[in-house]
């Protein structure tokens, strides 16, 4: 063998070693042995693993079920929600202008004109054959009902009928195929759910939206909402879940895809969403909707009285473990069933044919559904633990309307015709000064000859009736003190003849009377 040929072989052997020799350190490296594009594939399946892994994770498996269930839910609801457009034709006065500058302006003036107002809202499908559940607010007053559903699709719809005092509506459009909302139960809600809101806020751009939360709380009342009055039954679902504008009228569901509520109303200075809306709840919708389906209005039963909610004092006056039940303040008129079967102002109730009644709304739901001439049976507590059922035969609604007695004329004190107040007498029981109500005084005050009393002069603002009785240093319409604990008082030795029978710490049930919220039920604890 030659030398060059040795040289080669050696060389040869060399490379081999060496090659070997990094496939030797490479293994023991663990380098990539892939090539570019084999490498990307494998990194996309190690980001998979990676990715079930963490959804493997302790304490994340429920949310991601939780998502999947939000996504399964609007998939499930949104074809029931529809968008809502009505039109309302208003007369408004022509714009007046200056004299001289008639000529530039095409309208007569002095004259009015018709404008359209435009609005839109919410609803939600509640039968295959096109019946609708909104609020009253989106259609009242409308001459034209739009509704588009989820595909597109539009059809006029006719307003069936109105409930202004749930703020419920049904309309209806003239289809069928339809995907009715399954109807749920609000009164098994329970407070922390989770909830969706579907809707469309803030008019056609914004259409189907959905939103979650959870339920915040339940039996709200007494909201200051734009057109309520005092025969408005506010019985509201809190949730946060975003509700604006637009959403009025649209189903609040709950992870089952039950409808639970009724989207209706926001509390907030911007009106927009401030982290709490209301919605009715739909038990008190259903029992709206098969009236009004029916007949096309809703006619309530009442017990003839008016009613607030129980306070601390109250409970504890009638012996009551906890803060609960609704207590008669008045009575609607002089032919109140309530009044004839024998409750009186202050009494607490506390059941209705067995029903617990914890608050005002629910009292007008239980009586309000029942039918006139129907009878029940009034639970109500009253001073040291009293117990005492009374039946009661209920009366319509509309019926049951307070009536003032406008004959100022006070026969008792007719030969007393000085109109300057007496000197007060001071009651340092109520931190309260009083005096006898003259005619003079009640002729002043444009009371009714029926209210006879004392007339509430002072009230010291740091005594123990400062948050329940308004004098004459405070407010044009003081109140007048007709009785102490079923005790008529005409002097302030009545009075204190009353009051002395409680003793200090105890508490009184007042019968009081103003001009601007007629007959009232106080409870004050003696200092």
């Amino acid at each position: 063998m030659s030398v060059r040929k040795l040289n080669w072989l050696k060389f040869g052997g060399l490379v081999g070693l060496a090659f070997v020799l990094g496939l030797f350190f490479a293994g023991l490296l663990n380098l990539p042995k892939n090539s570019l594009a084999q490498g990307a594939a494998r990194l996309t399946g190690t980001q998979t693993a990676a990715h079930n892994t963490v959804a493997r994770l302790p304490g994340t498996q429920p949310l991601v079920e939780l998502s999947d269930a939000f996504s399964a839910v609007a998939e499930h609801v949104r074809p029931s929600v529809v968008f809502i457009k009505s039109e309302r034709k208003e007369r408004v006065a022509q714009m007046q202008v200056p004299r001289g500058f008639e000529p530039f302006f095409n309208f007569p003036q002095g004259q009015s004109r018709e404008q359209v107002q435009r609005g839109s809202g919410s609803g939600f499908i509640v039968s295959e054959d096109g019946y609708i559940l909104t609020n009253n607010h989106v259609v009242d007053g409308a001459q034209k009902v739009t509704v588009q559903l989820l595909d597109r699709r539009s059809f006029p719809a006719k307003v069936v009928g109105t409930d202004p005092n749930t703020d419920v509506a049904v309309i209806k459009i003239d289809t069928r195929g339809l995907d009715p909302a399954a109807l749920g139960s609000s009164a098994s809600t329970r407070i922390g759910e989770w909830v969706l809101a579907v809707g469309n806020p803030l008019g056609e751009n914004l259409t189907f939206t959905v939103t979650s939360g959870i339920v915040s709380a339940k039996g709200r009342g007494r909201l200051q909402l734009p057109g309520s009055t005092d025969r408005s039954i506010q019985d509201f679902i809190q949730t946060d879940a975003a509700i604006n504008p637009g959403n009025s009228g649209g189903p609040l569901v709950n992870v089952r895809g039950e409808v639970i509520g009724i989207n209706s109303a926001i509390a907030s200075e911007t009106g927009y969403n401030v982290g709490y809306g209301f919605a009715i709840p739909i038990d008190l919708a259903k029992q709206v909707m098969d009236q009004l389906i029916k007949s096309g209005h809703v006619e309530r039963a009442a017990l003839g009285v008016f009613v607030e909610e129980v306070t601390p004092t109250d409970a504890q006056y009638v012996g009551l473990p906890e803060v609960r039940g609704v207590r008669i303040r008045s009575f609607s008129n002089d032919d109140s069933p309530a009044e004839k079967a024998g409750l009186v102002p202050g009494d607490v109730i506390i059941t209705i044919d067995g029903r617990e009644v914890d608050y005002v709304s629910q009292l007008q739901q239980i009586v309000g559904f029942k039918h006139p001439g129907e009878s029940v049976k009034v639970e109500v507590a009253r001073k040291g633990g009293e117990r005492k059922t009374i039946t009661v035969r209920l009366i319509s609604a509309q019926t049951a309307t307070q009536t003032a007695n406008n004959d100022n004329a006070n026969p008792d004190d007719a030969a007393d015709k000085s109109g300057d107040a007496p000197a007060g007498a001071s009651i340092k029981s109520l931190g309260i000064t009083v005096t006898p109500l003259t005619s003079a005084l009640a002729g002043e005050l444009s009371l009714p000859a029926s209210v006879h009393g004392l007339l509430v002069q002072n009230v010291d603002q740091d005594g123990p009736a400062a948050e329940e009785l308004i004098g004459t240093n405070n407010s044009d319409t003081p109140d007048v003190i007709m009785s102490v604990e079923g005790t008529p008082v005409r002097s302030d030795a009545d009075l204190r003849a009353a009051l002395r029978r409680a003793g200090p710490g105890g508490i009184v049930t007042l019968i009081v009377f103003n001009t601007r919220g007629g007959q009232r039920v106080e409870r004050v604890r003696l200092q």
